[in-house]
């Protein structure tokens, strides 16, 4: 019997369930090494703190992670029991509900590595989960319960821990899918659905990293319409705006700002961010209303925003209105706080302030420090996990 053999053998003897990984070094003898890595307290442990990354150079694309969470259901059922994997493709059936009708939503939201070795914190991941729950039944789906999706996260989170990036180099991007995934040929809701949940260290979204960024108004397409999805976090609304954004990267923009689908004329938000504009110590931000998402990052902001004394208006904010705003703003999971430079609308120019005393940069940093554990959450928004 074989090396292999008898450690796989013995492991069963102890009736080992926590077994994550193992690895043999070779020479030409043959096994020299062998290095088993253990779930420590139902957590996946790891050989290193960090995954060997440059954390200075981290932007916003994929980077590969250990382990991802994935759970089913069938159309009329609910979610039960999950299962952290090892991240990496997935299986459809070629008539999948999402395939074929876009039946699939998805989240976003971040762990942070809190300074002085405070741990990991996830930043309001309820509200994404109800999130996700009301785009489910706007999208005919069974979706998890805030539990179920706070227990995913934080499994999936914790798994890839060596892969949360060092304090104030970035964080681990959480992406939560829910799928149709059942075979479907007429147009009806998927058989079965699949929830899964999967991680990425992330840096600065835009390539500008903390830079200012420049916004062009789009006038013939719209994101979203009355009595749409546009409120909701479907995976259907995103596709949709590559084209305008892609044409407006190309006269050096960074990215869109769409308009209202029925007047033309008021402000709804970006490519995948909510629009702020600043008067004074007036705070302007389009109203929702089945057209625009409620961001998360919009909603602290906010409330971050009444916090230090300004005057928040949430109501219909057209075109006009930025010709004498001091400034203006994105909020956004991805984006985080970002000042815009500029905006562009009829080939007119209009230029914001951005200066180290903007208001934007004051919220960002009121926002961060949360986040990061600067100071005391008193808010509750921030979840230790490890």
């Amino acid at each position: 019997m074989g090396i292999m053999e008898v450690i796989l053998d013995e492991l069963k003897e102890s009736n080992h369930h926590f077994l994550s990984w193992v690895g043999l070094r070779y020479e030409a003898g043959g096994i020299v090494e062998v290095q088993i890595r253990f779930r420590v307290n139902g957590e996946m442990g790891s050989d290193h703190e960090y995954a060997d990354v440059n954390w200075d150079e981290l932007g916003f694309r994929l980077m590969p992670t250990d382990y991802m969470y994935m759970m089913k259901c069938s159309q009329h059922d609910s979610f039960s029991e999950g299962q952290l994997t090892q991240y990496g493709n997935i299986e459809l059936n070629a008539s999948a509900g999402v395939l074929n009708y876009g039946q699939g939503l998805f989240e976003g939201l971040k762990a942070y590595r809190k300074i002085n070795g405070g741990g990991l914190a996830l930043f309001r991941p309820e509200e994404n989960a109800r999130r996700m729950q009301m785009g489910a039944e706007r999208m005919c789906m069974p979706s998890p319960t805030v539990d179920q999706f706070l227990h995913a996260v934080k499994h999936t989170v914790l798994a890839n821990k060596r892969w949360v990036p060092p304090p104030g180099k970035g964080s681990l991007y959480v992406r939560p899918l829910l799928l149709g995934s059942g075979p479907v040929l007429g147009l009806a809701p998927a058989t079965e659905y699949l929830f899964l949940v999967y991680a990425a260290p992330v840096g600065n979204y835009f390539k500008e990293g903390l830079a200012p960024i420049n916004l062009i108004i789009e006038e013939d397409t719209c994101r979203a319409t009355p009595g749409g999805t546009g409120g909701v976090k479907t995976i259907t609304n995103y596709a949709p705006v590559l084209k305008a954004q892609q044409e407006a990267k190309k006269k050096g923009f960074t990215d869109v700002l769409f308009l209202d689908s029925v007047n033309k004329i008021y402000l709804e938000e970006a490519s995948s961010s909510n629009i702020f504009l600043v008067k004074n110590n007036l705070i302007l931000t389009p109203k929702t209303g089945g057209t625009i998402l409620e961001g998360i990052t919009r909603a602290s902001i906010i409330e971050i925003a009444g916090d230090l004394g300004h005057q928040v208006e949430e109501r219909p904010v057209s075109v006009d209105d930025l010709v004498d705003a001091d400034e203006v703003f994105c909020t956004g999971t991805a984006v985080v706080v970002a000042p815009v430079s500029s905006i562009t609308y009829k080939d007119r120019r209009y230029s914001y302030n951005c200066g180290e005393h903007a208001v934007s940069r004051r919220l960002y940093k009121s926002l961060i420090a949360i986040q990061l554990g600067h100071v005391q959450d008193k808010k509750g928004w921030t979840i230790q996990i490890g």
